[in-house]
C-alpha cells in the first residue's frame, strides 16, 4: 500500500472537518469532485439528507450551519482500501453543535463511509461521503443555567 497516498486522503478528510468548522466553504468545495453526493443521516432534521453535486452539498452546509451554529467534528481511526486513482474509507466519527438561536447542544457518534477518487490533477476528493449515526443526543441550554458561551468567532463584536 502507498502510504503517500494514505497520507494525501486522510489530509483530504481532515481538511473536510476543517472547513465544516471553520466555515471555509469556498476551500470546502474543493474538497468536492463536481458530482459528488452526500448522505448525512442525522434524526435532527428528522429525515435523511441527500445531496448530489458539490454546489448542493456546500449550498447546504453553507444555508444550515451559519454563524449561530457552532460545530467540532472529529474523525479518526481510518480504514482506507486504494485501488489505483478510486478509494474508500471507513472512519470513527463524533461532533458537537451549539446551536444558539435555538439554544440547544446537538452531540453525537457514527462511522463515515467515503469513496474517493483521483482527478486529472493528481488531487484526491470526495465522491460521496455519508453517515448514519450510532447515537445522537440533545440539549437545551435552558437547562443549564450556568452554561455561558465565552467565545464565538462568527458573533457580532459587542458596540
Amino acid at each position: 500500500m502507498d502510504l503517500a497516498v494514505l497520507e494525501e486522503i486522510k489530509r483530504l478528510k481532515y481538511r473536510y472537518l476543517r472547513c465544516v468548522d471553520t466555515k471555509s466553504w469556498d476551500e470546502l468545495a474543493d474538497t468536492f469532485a463536481a458530482d459528488a453526493t452526500a448522505d448525512y443521516g442525522t434524526p435532527a432534521y428528522g429525515r435523511p439528507l441527500r445531496f448530489t453535486g458539490r454546489d448542493a452539498i456546500v449550498g447546504f452546509l453553507r444555508d444550515k450551519l451559519g454563524p449561530d451554529i457552532i460545530t467540532v467534528h472529529f474523525a479518526t481511526q481510518p480504514e482506507i482500501d486504494v485501488a489505483g486513482d478510486e478509494a474508500s474509507g471507513t472512519w470513527s466519527f463524533e461532533d458537537t453543535v451549539i446551536a444558539t438561536a435555538q439554544r440547544v447542544v446537538i452531540t453525537g457518534a457514527a462511522f463515515y463511509e467515503d469513496r474517493y477518487s483521483r482527478g486529472d490533477d493528481g488531487c484526491w476528493r470526495i465522491r460521496h461521503t455519508g453517515y448514519r449515526r450510532t447515537y445522537e443526543a440533545m440539549l437545551s441550554l435552558d437547562d443549564l443555567p450556568s452554561f455561558r458561551l465565552t467565545a464565538n468567532r462568527w458573533a457580532p463584536s459587542p458596540a
